[in-house]
C-alpha cells in the first residue's frame, strides 16, 4: 500500500534571518517547510547529493539516497533512523503488525524514564495496549516471557519489558524486514531517491 504523496507547495521566500513559521506537520517526506524539517535540514548530515543550491532543494533529499540504501544493509541503522522508522511502519501497517513496533517504541520510551510514578503508569499502559490478551494490538510473546512480565508488574521498572522489547525486536527484524526490502513501498522509495539524484 503506498502513501499518496501530498502536491508540494511552494512558499515565498525569505530573506536570511527572517523568522520561521511556527506552524509543525511533523512529516517525514520533507515535503513541508515547517520549522521542525528546516532544524532538521540545518543539522544534517553530509548527502549522496551534493548539489543543493536551497533549503527546498535539501528538503527534497530526505531522507538521502545513501541513508535509505543503508537500510537494507542493516535492520539496526533503519530502527534508528525516524524516517526509516516512520517508511516500515508504514510497510508493517500494510500487513497488519504496526504495532509490534509501536510496542518497541513505547519500551525504548519507558527505558529513559526515571520518574518512579511515570514508570509506573507507563508500565501499565504498555501492559494494557501491547501485553494483555484483552488487547486488539497484543504483540506475540511466549509465556515465558509474559510470566515474567506479570511478576514484574508488581513493582515495576523502566527495563522490565526489555526482554519482551528484544523478542519483538527480533521478530521484526527475521521476518517482517525481508519482506520491507522486497516491497514496492521500498524499491519505489529507492528508485524516486535515484531519480532525484540524477536530477540534480
Amino acid at each position: 500500500m503506498r502513501k499518496r504523496q501530498q502536491p508540494h507547495i511552494e512558499g515565498p521566500s525569505e530573506p536570511p534571518g527572517a523568522p520561521r513559521p511556527s506552524t509543525c506537520c511533523l512529516c517525514w517526506c520533507g515535503c513541508c517547510k515547517c520549522l521542525w524539517n528546516q532544524d532538521r535540514v540545518e543539522h544534517a548530515e553530509r548527502q549522496t547529493c551534493t548539489k543543493m543550491d536551497s533549503i527546498e532543494a535539501t528538503e527534497e533529499q530526505r531522507p538521502s539516497l545513501e541513508e535509505v540504501l543503508s537500510w537494507s544493509r542493516s535492520f539496526e541503522k533503519m530502527m534508528h533512523s525516524p524516517e526509516g522508522r516512520e517508511v516500515f511502519r508504514e510497510f508493517l501497517r500494510s500487513e497488519y503488525s504496526e504495532e509490534n513496533l509501536m510496542f518497541w517504541l513505547a519500551c525504548e520510551d519507558l527505558k529513559k524514564e526515571t520518574n518512579p510514578t511515570a514508570i509506573e503508569e507507563k508500565s501499565r499502559i504498555i501492559y494494557e495496549d501491547y501485553v494483555s490478551i484483552l488487547s486488539p494490538k497484543e504483540v506475540s510473546l511466549d509465556s515465558r516471557v509474559r510470566e515474567g512480565i506479570n511478576q514484574s508488574l508488581e513493582e515495576p521498572s523502566s527495563h522490565m519489558y526489555e526482554e519482551a522489547q528484544l523478542q519483538i525486536y527480533t521478530l521484526m527484524h527475521r521476518d517482517s524486514f525481508p519482506r520491507f526490502l522486497n516491497s514496492s513501498l521500498y524499491r519505489d522509495l529507492v528508485e524516486r531517491k535515484r531519480s532525484t539524484c540524477l536530477e540534480t
